[in-house]
């Protein structure tokens, strides 16, 4: 006899508390299987597909497309067990057909709140002093096998255990109640020498409740999706961190000359916002107080040990902020690749929630638009960001004498709570020594 689940919005992560519908992918009566992608809805962050974690036969939808959804609330129903028309059944789960000899009418990676079957997984968690035991005489680890649903709020974090192939009742969560994390994935598929690749998620749709219309008092924009998220943002900096500016002109000739000759030798070329970037990760090991979020609940100062470098990329849905993973580790070379997946994922739409979230510096590139200067509003939690104008040849003296040279304006606001003005003066006039002379940065490695 067929059971009627309920699946519910799932708690998306990087908290979110709702996301609009923008495109069905299944029907009623359409057959799915467990974690099939069966929606796909727009976050403040991104587009996403969301998976079900039931196999069967869908029996109702609840929203049309555009409607905005609370977490939690139904999204859809699947008769788990009903009959199928022929040629259909092969996509049903058959009951009984899991390796553990119980039901699996749900995958067991399920959503913190939302269960898949009635009976609960077994799932197998190791515990540290398992683990310390077992390196210490070189035997592998056990897991133990523990009854219960594997603890997963985020489809995304199940979908990149997924398609990595990776068990997620072998892992232990490093969140709140043994909560799997995507930390706790990318850890394991490192340890396991495999790269967690997230599937793209596909372009956007034009949203026309997004559209401005226009009044007998003017034109009016909804403040939605990404637009929104970036209003909310720049609120709560503006509302919370006590930000300042200081700004320098820097001589870039001898960079720019150093990049065309990196880029003549072969090879990937070398972009300048990625040679700005290794500048960057350079000034903050050396003035790590800018690598830093405050914690006014603890009323503390939280230094950080990876340098995640957001960038400012302006789309065709708005400014958003990409962030490259471990800046810090990454030569020139490698930061240009990176900059460049990110910034076509950006345009095409494609960026994931963990694309756009984590960062702990911003690197603004607003020369792009043709402006000299700026006093950039910081990207709240982080407690600094370097502007970069335009390079533009302008009357300098160099060595002495007046010549035409390639000059930049670089400008720095930082969160006054985490440091004081000499502190941001040293960053910013290593950075400028280090555009001036690229040698400098040789010099300092």
């Amino acid at each position: 006899m067929a059971q009627v689940l309920e699946f519910r919005l799932p708690d998306l992560g990087e908290g979110l508390t709702e996301a609009e519908i923008v495109r069905w992918l299944v029907q009623v009566g359409d057959v799915v299987a467990v974690d099939q992608p069966v929606v796909e809805v727009e976050t403040a962050k991104a587009l996403v597909d969301v998976p079900c974690p039931y196999g069967g036969v869908v029996t109702a939808r609840f929203g049309e497309e555009g409607t905005e959804l609370p977490v939690g609330a139904p999204l859809l129903t699947v008769a788990v067990g009903a009959p199928v028309a022929t040629g259909a059944a092969e996509a049903l789960p058959e009951p009984g057909s899991g390796t553990s000899g119980q039901k699996s009418e749900g995958s067991g990676n399920v959503l913190v709140g939302y269960g898949t079957s009635e009976a609960p997984a077994r799932r197998r968690r190791v515990r540290p002093e398992q683990r310390a035991a077992a390196a210490a005489n070189g035997r592998p680890v056990v897991p133990e096998v523990v009854e219960g649903p594997v603890p997963v709020i985020s489809p995304l974090v199940r979908r990149l255990a997924r398609q990595n192939g990776l068990d997620l009742r072998e892992l232990t969560g490093s969140g709140p109640e043994g909560l799997i994390l995507r930390a706790d994935v990318e850890y394991a598929l490192r340890a396991a020498e495999a790269q967690a690749r997230p599937a793209p998620v596909p372009a956007a749709i034009p949203d026309a409740t997004l559209a401005p219309a226009r009044t007998a008092g003017g034109l009016r924009t909804p403040l939605k999706g990404i637009r929104g998220a970036v209003a909310d943002k720049l609120s709560r900096s503006r509302r919370e961190i006590p930000d300042a500016t200081c700004w320098v002109d820097a001589d870039a000739t001898e960079l720019m000359r150093a990049r065309t000759a990196m880029n003549a030798a072969g090879g990937p070329k070398i972009s300048l916002l990625a040679l700005l970037a290794r500048i960057c990760t350079a000034a903050l090991a050396r003035y790590p107080e800018l690598n830093s979020t405050v914690d006014m609940e603890a009323r503390e100062v939280v230094q950080l040990d990876q340098v995640h470098l957001g960038f400012a990329a302006q789309t065709g849905r708005g400014l958003v902020v990409p962030v490259v993973r471990d800046a810090h580790a990454r030569d020139a070379e490698a930061l240009s690749a990176e900059f460049t997946r990110l910034t076509e994922a950006a345009r095409d739409g494609r960026l994931t929630p963990a694309d756009l979230t984590g960062g702990t510096f911003t690197l603004n590139n607003y020369g792009v638009f043709g402006v000299d200067g700026s006093t950039p509003i910081i990207n709240h939690p982080e407690a600094a960001m370097l502007g970069v104008g335009r390079i533009v040849p302008k009357p300098w003296v160099h060595e002495g004498e007046l010549a035409v040279r390639q000059v930049v304006q670089l400008s720095l606001t930082f969160d006054h709570r985490v440091c004081d003005g000499g502190t941001a003066g040293g960053f910013l006039r290593y950075v400028a020594d280090c555009v001036e002379q690229p040698a400098v940065l040789l010099r300092t490695l």
